[in-house]
């Protein structure tokens, strides 16, 4: 078995991708033609948004909506960065909010927090050094 997705759903997917492609340097990898989920080029694992629509449609129990307004739910997506501080500038400048600034750990690591422009929260952080 392989991890293969993380999809966030989303009121518009046009929006999202474009955001990721401006914060964090993304591609669009594909859409469908109904413009309900679109994939980016973001490595191993792909990073996918589908609409509310597309949710309501797959899950007779709905979905819960991520909202700005409201804390972010316990889930995050995390990005590793050589280069976090300008990294987190230009997700900054690309709409991203700041959740937490950005830390220095006591393990060596530095970590910020943003949330996307749904409400998701994403973790820019440097790798982990062994």
């Amino acid at each position: 078995m392989k991890y293969a997705y993380t999809i966030l759903y989303v009121e518009k997917v046009n929006e999202s991708i474009a955001f990721y492609e401006k914060a964090f340097g993304f591609s669009m990898k594909f859409i469908t033609p109904e413009n309900d989920y679109a994939e980016l080029e973001s490595g191993e694992t792909t990073i996918a948004f589908a609409s509310m629509e597309l949710g309501a449609a797959n899950f007779k129990q709905g979905i819960e909506k991520m909202e700005l307004s409201k804390k972010p739910m316990g889930i995050e997506l995390a990005f590793t960065s050589e280069e976090i501080e300008d990294d987190f500038k230009r997700a900054v400048d690309a709409g991203a909010s700041i959740y937490q600034s950005i830390l220095d750990k006591p393990w060596g690591q530095k970590v910020g927090y943003l949330r996307d422009n749904n409400g998701f929260l994403i973790e820019i952080c440097t790798p982990i050094k062994g």
